[in-house]
């Protein structure tokens, strides 16, 4: 019984101590020293403030936002310029802009025909010839020779104008327009002519019997004024080759032989002003009134009852070209037919008191002397 007792004692103060006490021989293996060390060295863990926005991972940096007020970080872009300077370009862009043309500040043109336009290129070339003719040309036709030698570079200039010429560009030109062409090309072509064998020469023979100062002179000199060669749009012309080619047959407009030059006296009178298609009607009858208001183209002795012509209206001359268009049975019917033609022509011009004489009167017809003597104004 008492053995009992004893054991029950010894198992409660066992008992009593392990409930009781925490030694550090048992508390020891659950606290591991190698983990205690991490935690010591690791850094805290902080928390984000609940107030700041999350921001990107340490390796994603986002670049920086850039806000509309902030100009300093724009300077790249297109629009990053100061107010002022905004300005001065919109200034500078708007002055090299070309000005707007409101629809009310444009003229129609209009249909432009072709012979519009060959009819502007023709006119810049007859334009060429102004030059010489209104400087060395007075108004009665006389020529200051004396200078124009003087400036026979700008002569000779202008002839190498009628050389060059396209002819597809002469080709495409109107009617008219081609008329004035060969006229101003033959009268210009004369004073070359003359002008490069001025002053006139003359043997003492030949002198008594054409006088001291007729071109005819000039013609004995280089065999023949007529023949004188000069090239229009890279082909050899005479003067004679444009008179019989183009005047007597291609144009058919007999008011031509009025306006050619003969660098006479007694010639129609030069033109100090080229021919120009567009008007070449208006100044052909000009022309024509011109020289048979002179008493050596056109007179009438009433008292002899002799009407006075020129001498290059002539049938065997230019009168003869004249029949075709100005022909007539009705009126002048005791002359023959190319001088009837050629005072059907000339009626046109004349006055009135003189048209009723060639219409009713009886009269001689006679042709006057024609005087070579140059037509020098010097």
């Amino acid at each position: 019984m008492a053995k009992h007792f004893v054991v029950l004692i010894t198992l409660l103060t066992v008992l009593m101590l392990f409930v009781g006490c925490k030694p550090e021989s048992i508390e020891a293996p659950q606290v591991q020293p190698q983990k205690t060390e991490i935690l010591k060295t690791e850094p805290p863990k902080v928390e984000p403030p609940k107030t700041t926005l999350p921001g990107p991972e340490p390796n994603q940096a986002e670049p920086t936002k850039i806000e509309p007020n902030e100009p300093e970080f724009r300077k790249g872009e297109p629009n990053d310029v100061e107010p002022a300077k905004t300005e001065l370009l919109k200034a500078k862009l708007q002055k090299d802009k070309p000005p707007k043309v409101e629809p009310n500040e444009v003229r129609p043109l209009g249909k432009v025909s072709p012979s519009t336009v060959s009819s502007g290129l023709s006119n810049r070339f007859h334009d060429k010839c102004a030059s010489i003719l209104n400087n060395f040309v007075d108004g009665d036709g006389m020529v200051n020779y004396d200078m124009l030698r003087r400036k026979r570079p700008e002569l000779n200039k202008l002839l190498d104008e009628f050389a060059e010429l396209d002819p597809k560009e002469y080709k495409s030109w109107p009617k008219e327009d081609k008329v004035a062409f060969w006229l101003n090309a033959y009268n210009i072509k004369m004073l070359k002519v003359i002008v490069d064998n001025y002053p006139v020469e003359s043997t003492r023979l030949l002198r008594i019997l054409w006088g001291p100062y007729s071109i005819r002179h000039i013609g004995k000199k280089i065999g023949g004024i007529w023949k004188s060669k000069f090239i229009v749009m890279d082909e050899e012309f005479t003067l004679l080759e444009i008179d019989q080619r183009f005047f007597r047959k291609e144009f058919d407009e007999p008011r031509v032989f009025l306006a050619i030059n003969h660098a006479s006296i007694s010639s129609p009178p030069l033109r100090n002003r080229p021919y120009y298609g567009h008007k070449l009607n208006k100044q052909l009858d000009k022309q024509s009134k011109k020289f048979l208001s002179s008493s050596r183209a056109f007179r009438i002795d009433r008292g002899k009852a002799v009407v006075y012509l020129s001498a290059i209206l002539k049938p065997s001359w230019y009168g003869q070209f004249f029949l075709k268009k100005y022909g007539t049975d009705k009126k002048f019917k005791d002359q023959e037919p190319s001088v009837r033609a050629v005072l059907n022509f000339i009626i046109n011009y004349i006055p009135k008191s003189d048209v009723s004489f060639l219409e009713l009167k009886s009269y001689t017809v006679k042709y006057l002397n024609y005087d070579w003597t140059i037509n020098d104004g010097s």
